[in-house]
């Protein structure tokens, strides 16, 4: 069974592998990310650019390769009544069922919010609050201010698990 991610981020990969392995009970598949714009921007700041970059990158993937199925992840952040927070858009298709779901949110500090606000993405601003180095294709913002009690993978591989719901029973969807 072959999976393409429309991302090389490791972290992406790894969350598509794991939770389809799982979902489809498989000792293993052939999992591969492939860089797939987004055409939103790099830093989504609202619901709508973070589902419509997950969109744009699984119709990419679609376009250009064959596969058995497409998973997009696009992490965002939106300032909410309650206060700013990151999350994700997970999308999900084998060519003929689209399934789009979402992951949990996990509350941001104000100052890293304004920074995003000013243009800077989140997990650069991340790297230079914790004095870390490319920690989006590490353990993200999540693991950072979690302290490792989770991390950007296992919040995506939750999120990818809960959009197979409709792959897993069919019958229903």
């Amino acid at each position: 069974m072959k999976i393409v991610v429309g991302s090389k981020n490791p972290v992406k990969i790894n969350a598509a592998k794991q939770a389809i392995t799982q979902v489809l009970s498989l000792a293993d598949i052939d999992c591969v990310g492939i860089d797939s714009p987004s055409g939103v921007p790099d830093q989504p700041m609202n619901s709508h650019e973070t589902q419509l970059g997950a969109l744009n990158r699984i119709k990419y993937c679609q376009q250009h390769i064959d596969a058995d199925y497409y998973v997009a992840i696009e992490g965002g952040v939106e300032l909410f009544e309650y206060g700013p927070a990151t999350f994700a858009y997970i999308a999900i298709t084998d060519g003929k069922y689209r399934s789009i779901g979402r992951s949990s949110m996990m509350p941001l500090p104000p100052k890293v919010f304004q920074a995003l606000e000013k243009g800077e993405e989140l997990g650069t601003v991340m790297d230079k609050l914790f004095d870390t180095k490319n920690v989006k294709q590490k353990q993200g913002a999540i693991g950072l201010l979690t302290n490792g009690l989770a991390t950007r993978e296992s919040i995506y591989t939750q999120a990818i698990i809960l959009a197979m719901a409709p792959f897993i029973n069919s019958n229903l969807f």
